[in-house]
């Protein structure tokens, strides 16, 4: 029996991806397989998946595929938190990261899956609690400095107890995930997704204290908004979410195993950071 009953699209928000779209329909009608997409996507491009809201499309998926690139690839991820579809990321256009293959690709790569020859790679997210409510992410989530205002002014509690205070353009807290995003832009270190724990980046510092922290997945951690500080957007996967003000305490739990990259065996996380960073190798002997 094929693995896959119930496949279900995140498209990106911009280009066009019908053909590929009409690719992984195809394959769908092909195997009996039913093709869902979100309500709003699927009548913008006019396809023919069924169209679906984003709890249903959680619930009822065995397999999400992500058409874009990794901003896409991130939405898909959040959706599949909470459901049981691992995340087959397609590179439309830019290469990204968290992308398994390239579109010509897409229809091995579908019956590869239904045959089960394929892997998972898991996940972790990051939950920030503030006074707006709770908000998921899975690459990052940033306390930034708002426009016209004073830098962040921000102390970090590891354990409850007080740790170090970081004055900076931003402060950001990445999974393994996010750490070749806007923490790697601010100068922070590239950590394997297999690690699990959360790294703090100041972007910008103007503190003494200008480095990285990189905490276990199970130590508790808050960040407090100092009296000093201009008030902060608060931002997660790069969506602005709320805000918060000097005295505000932001309360970030780590989430082990929040979401799952399917993985073809085609390349590793160090040959994808290698192509997006264009990192060389070793120098050459004179």
């Amino acid at each position: 029996m094929g693995y896959i009953g119930t496949v279900g699209l995140v498209l990106h928000p911009e280009r066009q991806c019908s053909s590929t779209v009409d690719a992984v329909l195809d394959w769908g009608h092909g195997r009996g397989a039913k093709v869902l997409g979100m309500a709003e996507e699927v009548h913008r491009i006019g396809c023919r998946a069924i169209p679906v809201g984003a709890e249903e499309m959680t619930a009822s998926a065995d397999l999400l595929i992500s058409l874009g690139g990794d901003g896409t690839m991130l939405r898909a991820l959040r959706l599949a938190v909470g459901g049981h579809a691992p995340v087959l990321g397609v590179n439309v256009g830019r290469l990204g990261f968290l992308a398994e293959v390239d579109i010509p690709e897409l229809p091995s790569a579908l019956d590869a899956i239904d045959e089960h020859r394929f892997t998972v790679e898991q996940r972790s997210g990051v939950r920030a609690g503030f006074e707006a409510g709770y908000e998921t992410a899975l690459n990052d989530v940033v306390l930034v400095r708002s426009p016209g205002q004073r830098s962040a002014e921000v102390a970090v509690r590891v354990q409850e107890q007080p740790f170090v205070q970081y004055t900076a353009d931003a402060v950001v807290v990445a999974t393994p995930t996010g750490s070749t995003a806007y923490s790697f832009s601010a100068g922070g270190p590239i950590v394997s997704p297999n690690a699990e724990g959360l790294l703090i980046t100041p972007v910008a510092p103007h503190a003494v204290f200008n480095r990285s922290v990189f905490l276990s997945a199970g130590e508790r951690l808050s960040l407090e908004v100092l009296a000093h500080s201009g008030d902060l957007a608060v931002e997660a996967d790069g969506r602005l979410v709320g805000h918060v003000r000097p005295g505000d305490v932001v309360e970030v739990t780590m989430l082990p195993a929040a979401a799952r990259v399917v993985r073809l065996g085609r390349t590793t996380f160090y040959q994808r950071a290698q192509r997006k960073l264009r990192l060389s190798g070793s120098a050459e002997p004179d």
